[in-house]
């Protein structure tokens, strides 16, 4: 597309952002910019077949490359960045998974230390079948095959933190980064606070889908084709990244240990439900104790994440109207003209 508003970037192997903070941009964009974008997967393309283990193919800590940052003009610190996707398409017929020694759920690992071995490192390759919006699963040790349903997402989603730090594409926090939910799919509106002149947006760790939890540590990854709206909001502060679909918002909370992370979430929830919907704090305590959904978005990164949920039509009062300025569905029109 010739639209100036339109941008398209493919970033070549060494413009890759492997921290959120401490790298440069790699564009400078207006608020209502259409990026049209390809991210790698977490591995950087190196884990192509079975025999490609992670510990020998690729280098540690040079994992999740994100595509960015992109410096968005007139963004300032108590600002809030509005990231809608427009479209997340797998762009190979191929995604990898595995297990990694002393990482996961399931396993001991480096902060729950155990006398026990280390997991063996495991890869599977998942076949994708674009057109049927199919993922199959090959068992290593038995001749079974089943397919799940794609539901492509971005693990990692993020701005420059706040306080001059520099955090690994690894890890989650209240800059975002590496929240791991499925909850962030096409469609949705991602809401990220602030920290640093231009914010410093990346995206990468693309999943052909992922259960909740991630509970191995490894989704189904894949390189991404995505299509995402940028857009600001100004003199509106998000503590923590929050999302936004047709039907529900969320809030998002990612710490150690994963109680914490829950009730960063819960809270963010209250306080968000509270200003919009003009209730007292305990008023919002107690309706969104009675309405909350909690999904689990990872329980292995360096940082757990949670997500607390709620629909938009149980909203009270003008709340539904009032939830971030109504830029969901500015950016949704916005979408709707784009694909047009």
């Amino acid at each position: 597309m010739n639209d100036p508003r339109v941008l398209s970037f493919r970033p070549t192997a060494e413009q890759y952002a492997w921290t959120f903070g401490g790298a440069a941009p790699v564009a400078t964009i207006s608020p209502g910019t259409v990026l049209e974008l390809w991210t790698e997967d977490c591995f950087a393309g190196r884990v192509r077949g079975k025999d490609d283990l992670v510990s020998q193919v690729c280098e540690f800590p040079f994992l999740n490359p994100q595509t960015g940052p992109f410096y968005v003009e007139g963004a300032q610190p108590g600002d809030t960045l509005a990231v809608h996707f427009v479209s997340i398409e797998p762009a190979r017929e191929w995604a990898a998974s595995s297990t990694v020694p002393l990482f996961g759920a399931l396993t001991a690992t480096h902060l729950t230390a155990t006398l026990q071995d280390p997991l063996p490192e495991v890869v599977w390759i998942w076949d994708l079948d674009r057109s049927a919006g199919l993922c199959r699963f090959t068992a290593r040790d038995s001749a079974v095959v089943a397919d799940l349903p794609m539901n492509p997402m971005h693990g990692t989603v993020g701005v420059a933190p706040a306080n001059l730090e520099v955090r690994s594409a690894l890890v989650p926090d209240a800059f975002g980064g590496n929240m791991d939910t499925p909850e962030m799919r096409a469609g949705v509106t991602c809401y990220l606070g602030v920290n640093v002149a231009g914010g410093l947006l990346s995206i990468g760790d693309g999943h052909a889908r992922q259960g909740e939890g991630e509970t191995c540590g490894v989704a189904v990854e894949c390189a991404m084709n995505t299509v995402l709206v940028v857009d600001l909001l100004k003199g509106v502060r998000t503590p923590w990244p929050r999302l936004e679909s047709d039907t529900h918002i969320m809030s998002t909370g990612s710490v150690r240990p994963l109680e914490d992370a829950f009730r960063i979430a819960q809270l963010d929830l209250v306080q968000w439900v509270s200003a919009c919907c003009g209730l007292s704090p305990l008023d919002a305590y107690q309706f969104v104790s009675q309405a909350v959904e909690a999904p689990l978005a990872n329980v292995v990164d360096t940082n757990y994440t949670s997500v607390a949920k709620l629909r938009k039509d149980w909203l009270p009062g003008a709340g539904r109207g009032a939830v971030m300025r109504g830029m969901h569905h500015h950016l949704r029109e916005v979408a709707r003209s784009y694909l047009a």
